[in-house]
């Protein structure tokens, strides 16, 4: 059974890792996918073409989502190649650690920019759209670092604390034109950035989670799959964390 069939999906920040590991999910799973990457042409047109092997249509966009301008004109082209647009998954981010102490000014401001002024920036292109539709799934992906914090990362979990915050507003705001926004906090889940570490530090990751392994990208992807279908038509304005019980 494809969940969205007929439906379609754009994906920030989507070339490789969690993001990517979404599109793939989505596209099995009947969706036409628009995605966005920064840097990495050759990534974002290897996944576009492992897209449309699946028998849906897909377009790769370059495009920062950290830009309110270019974040409107981007859901304009989507809306022109595409026709409608019924998933907003705001994937986009980045990690700039440091203690306090040591973290520079515009480590911080970079931090917020890109993962939570993305956020505004794109939802606010989108609602007109999904306001006419009087329909859409906004999906934005935090953290569970968003919930708990983390020593080395205020500029992250500001940042990821901040997309709760926000989506719960959104959530109030376009509730009564059917639009849900809700949240995926993933926790330690195994992508290119993670893969460069200790295997000390993986282990002791690990001891730390109940289900005692790390997540994968199709773990996240999948709860993404349920908020974006119509499994979940009455759910809106939740945190769904996706970390092996870390949090519980």
């Amino acid at each position: 059974m494809k969940l969205l069939e007929g439906k379609t999906v754009l994906i920030t920040g989507a070339s490789r890792g969690i993001g990517r590991g979404i599109a793939l999910v989505f596209a099995r799973h009947g969706a036409d996918v628009a995605f966005t990457y920064r840097s990495s042409e050759e990534q974002a047109l290897a996944l576009e073409k492992a897209l449309q092997a699946e028998g849906v249509k897909a377009k790769a966009y370059r495009s920062d989502a950290a830009d309110f301008e270019q974040s409107q004109q981007l859901v304009q082209e989507v809306l022109k190649e595409f026709g409608r647009l019924d998933v907003l998954i705001n994937n986009a981010g980045i990690t700039k650690d440091n203690l306090l102490l040591r973290m520079s000014e515009q480590d911080f401001d970079d931090v917020i920019r890109v993962n939570l002024k993305s956020v505004f920036n794109m939802t606010k292109a989108v609602i007109r759209p999904m306001m006419k539709q009087r329909a859409g799934s906004i999906i934005n992906i935090s953290s569970v670092v968003g919930i708990r914090g983390n020593a080395g990362q205020a500029n992250y979990a500001a940042s990821k604390a901040g997309i709760i915050g926000f989506s719960k507003s959104v959530a109030q705001e376009l509730g009564s034109r059917n639009i849900r926004c809700n949240v995926v906090a993933p926790g330690f889940i195994e992508t290119e950035m993670t893969a460069a570490l200790d295997e000390k530090v993986l282990d002791e990751w690990k001891a730390q989670i109940p289900l005692r392994r790390t997540g994968k990208p199709a773990d996240v992807a999948n709860a993404c799959l349920f908020l974006a279908s119509d499994l979940s038509d009455y759910i809106t304005g939740q945190v769904l964390t996706v970390d092996g019980g870390m949090l519980m």
